[in-house]
């Protein structure tokens, strides 16, 4: 896992892939280089639109181009698309059932220096309590070059949450992904960790490590969050008795929360919790603050230990 990239820059890429398909539109406000589409725009200049800083009413236009056949990706950060926007998303979007793709840049803590308020550790609860809409969060550089192809190809409202600074790759060009299809990365069944987005490689590492003292941890990048694979979360619960959630995003109404709705409903097992514990972001280093807010490999050590004592 010494090689790092961005989410982002996949994301950009394969835009530029799909935008052969003359249906394909970018949108987004004032914020090109940021989120990687002025790579779109320099190829297909006709199908890029700058609405300016007016997310609101860039939901609505994505809304219109869907409405004629053609299929919008409008892109900002993801503070602004899942809070902002919230409305036009839910109302004009979601209750629609249009093909719209809503992609949240700069999302979770590690935007960085730019504080609180880019800091989105809310949008997994916002966006996966709307019905109609599917939402991916890929775990690294070559699983966003895959996300951005499936929610082009699958129909539908779909939010796709991407990150900023540089994530360890975890994966490579030929590791499957189906959408709504988890995937098991190592074996184990003394405790399953189920994890998202960057933080698989958090996970990674402290499974190696506590394989050390004789503890097999079944690690699984839940990339698809909504819908969420049901049958992998049985299978784990049952298996392993035992689950540690962890996600860059609030213990609210993320992906713990699925993990245990899911668990409630059908094999009731111990489960800790590896998040953001209702707090807002600060500004800082990346790496500092995912120290600072407890996401590391050690905390999610810790919480497979505390699981582990809740289960024997």
């Amino acid at each position: 896992m010494s090689e790092k990239k961005p989410t982002r820059v996949g994301y950009g890429e394969t835009l530029v892939e799909i935008g052969q398909d003359e249906r394909v539109y970018v949108l987004t406000g004032d914020l090109k280089e940021s989120v990687m589409v002025h790579l779109f725009a320099e190829n297909y200049p006709k199908r890029f639109i700058q609405v300016g800083i007016a997310e609101q009413n860039m939901c609505n236009v994505a809304a219109g181009l869907a409405l004629i056949g053609k299929i919008p990706f409008w892109t900002t950060y993801g503070a602004f698309a899942s809070c902002r926007a919230l409305d036009m998303i839910r109302v004009t979007v979601c209750y629609s059932e249009l093909n719209v793709k809503i992609i949240g840049g700069h999302s979770g803590l590690t935007v960085g220096p730019d504080g609180a308020s880019h800091q989105i550790l809310e949008d997994i609860a916002i966006i996966r309590s709307l019905p109609n809409i599917e939402m991916v969060i890929p775990c690294d550089y070559w699983e966003a070059k895959k996300a951005t192809r499936a929610i082009y190809e699958r129909k539908g409202p779909k939010y796709l949450r991407l990150g900023r600074a540089p994530q360890p790759i975890v994966t490579d060009i030929n590791t499957p992904f189906v959408f709504g299809k988890a995937n098991i990365l190592t074996n184990g069944n003394d405790v399953a960790i189920i994890a998202c987005g960057q933080m698989v490689s958090e996970s990674l590492i402290a499974a190696n490590n506590l394989s050390q003292l004789g503890i097999t941890a079944r690690v699984i990048n839940m990339h698809t969050l909504k819908p969420i694979d049901r049958d992998v979360i049985i299978e784990s619960a049952k298996d392993c008795k035992a689950i540690v959630t962890v996600e860059e995003h609030q213990i609210n109404g993320g992906l713990g929360s699925a993990v245990a709705q899911v668990c409630a409903e059908t094999i009731p097992v111990p489960i800790e919790y590896v998040a953001i514990m209702d707090k807002f972001g600060k500004s800082g280093d990346p790496d500092e603050l995912l120290e600072y807010f407890g996401l590391r490999a050690s905390n999610i050590e810790k919480a497979v230990q505390k699981v582990l004592q809740r289960k024997f």
